[in-house]
């Protein structure tokens, strides 16, 4: 608990280098940046009713495209929120027709109405970079400025008591200030920088479709690779243990091990090569039986007669300790075999998922290796591929919070209210994770899937924790 409430309170007052950059470069280009909007609009109203009046805002408009990429450049590098690049403008043949297409440009004409709001966030910004901690420092040194000002004794009266405590208080409120507009900057930046509504939704649709036709050919590969190396060599393995345990079975049964006898009367009846090798045998009726070299009287017999397992009319059957050895393995082959295809099955379609997330999300956290807190308000069963890309999404947050984090506690929260679907896991690991840039893996892959589905993934890991990444999707497509 107490090291939770360090952590936040080390987080109120910890401020990025990239935030305090761009509150300070938010005042000149925010200047820079409003004079060339007004003086654009200016000059052509003023220049319309003439022939240069076209010519002079087609010009300004390809400026504010390309000021408009340099203030997304800003944002992604300073604030860490990358706005996606607007397509480029289209080239068609002849001069008229690219003057109408820049003429006709929404990204130019959002860039250039993003210029006006600027002065006055930048000058915001700069205050609270600047002229707020100059502030703290004037009101915590008061007592001394006041009296290098003013020589001569000076009574203490309260601005001398109440300077330091309001010089703090405003230094602690720089780090707010400075989120707080640096919100605004992403917000506007999102808003009028990034591609028009119906190109980004084209843009999204593309990127699903490549996303899905990508998975999927993963997937089959996948399966085919399984089901190749894994449930076929399973089940030929099968094959071929049931095959000795047919060899067993139909071995010959005979007065002998092996029946009469290779050559002669038996391997182990009357002798090794029929009568004997010299005689009636070395395993004949004994070792000092009819003789090594025959034409002796009979000496002792055999404990078991003429042959070595048994006598003249016993018939030995199969080895049954090597055939209920054969058959354990099978039987272990075909456990094995029926594991692997209930994996199989499973990733294609969890059975859970049948009952809805309200069983297959306690059933899945129920496998983490960490505890985890289940917290349900599921009032709509969403569409099912929807349930697919949650479960999923939750199957790899956990598996990733397993490895990774350090984490001794987790809490997945799952709701499903209003047609919106928002799934959360929080942890209390050592943070430092993010969505980063690998195409098709880790989070950066998961963020992929979920767009497919007009989902979006958000991840906030501080070093030192807790990690807090949700996911927030619609309840059908």
């Amino acid at each position: 608990m107490v090291r939770r409430v360090v952590t936040r309170w080390r987080r109120g007052l910890s401020v990025r280098g990239g935030e305090l950059a761009f509150a300070v470069l938010g005042l000149p280009l925010g200047v820079l940046g409003a004079v060339y909007a007004v003086a654009v609009l200016y000059a052509g109203a003023l220049l319309s009713l003439t022939v240069l009046g076209l010519p002079f805002v087609a010009a300004a408009l390809v400026g504010a495209r390309g000021i408009g990429g340099l203030h997304r450049r800003l944002v992604g590098r300073l604030l860490g929120e990358p706005v996606t690049a607007p397509p480029p403008l289209p080239r068609p043949s002849g001069v008229l027709a690219r003057g109408r297409v820049v003429l006709a440009d929404p990204v130019a004409w959002r860039a250039l109405l993003y210029l006006l709001p600027r002065l006055p966030l930048g000058l915001l910004g700069f205050l609270a970079a600047v002229g707020l901690p100059l502030s703290a420092v004037w009101l915590a040194g008061f007592p001394l400025w006041v009296r290098l000002l003013e020589p001569g004794p000076r009574p203490v009266d309260w601005l001398d008591v109440a300077g330091l405590p309001a010089g703090l208080a405003v230094l602690t409120a720089v780090p707010a200030a400075l989120r707080g507009l640096s919100r605004a900057n992403r917000a506007l930046a999102r808003g009028l920088l990034g591609p028009v509504r119906s190109q980004q939704r084209v843009r999204e649709l593309e990127n699903a479709r490549a996303t899905l036709l990508a998975e999927s050919t993963d997937r089959l590969r996948r399966l085919e690779r399984d089901l190749h190396d894994g449930t076929q060599a399973q089940l030929v393995a099968l094959a071929i243990t049931l095959s000795l345990a047919d060899d067993v079975l139909g071995e010959p049964d005979g007065p002998g091990t092996h029946g009469p006898g290779t050559d002669g009367p038996g391997t182990d009846g009357p002798g090794t090569h029929g009568p004997g090798t010299d005689g009636y045998g070395t395993d004949g009726y004994g070792t000092d039986g009819s003789g090594t070299d025959g034409g002796h009287a009979p000496g002792r017999a055999h404990t078991s007669g003429p042959g070595r397992v048994g006598g003249p009319g016993h018939e030995s059957g199969p080895d049954l300790g090597r055939l209920r050895a054969l058959v354990d393995r099978a039987r272990g082959q075909t456990d094995a075999t029926i594991a692997g295809l209930r994996r199989l099955t499973r990733g294609i379609h969890p059975v859970a998922l049948d009952a809805g997330l309200a069983e297959a999300l306690p059933t899945l956290t129920a496998t983490s290796p960490v505890p985890v807190t289940v917290r349900l308000d599921l009032r709509e069963r969403p569409q099912e591929v929807i349930e697919r890309a949650v479960y999923f999404c939750a199957a790899e947050l956990l598996t990733n919070l397993a490895k990774h984090s350090g984490a001794r506690t987790a809490e997945l929260s799952a709701s499903a209210v209003g047609g919106r679907v928002r799934l959360t896991v929080r942890d209390d690991g050592r943070g430092g994770a993010a969505i980063g840039h690998g195409a098709g893996t880790g989070l950066a892959g998961l963020a992929e899937r979920l767009a497919a589905v007009d989902g979006v993934l958000r991840v906030d890991s501080p070093p030192g924790g807790p990690t807090v990444v949700s996911a927030e999707l619609p309840s059908r497509l």
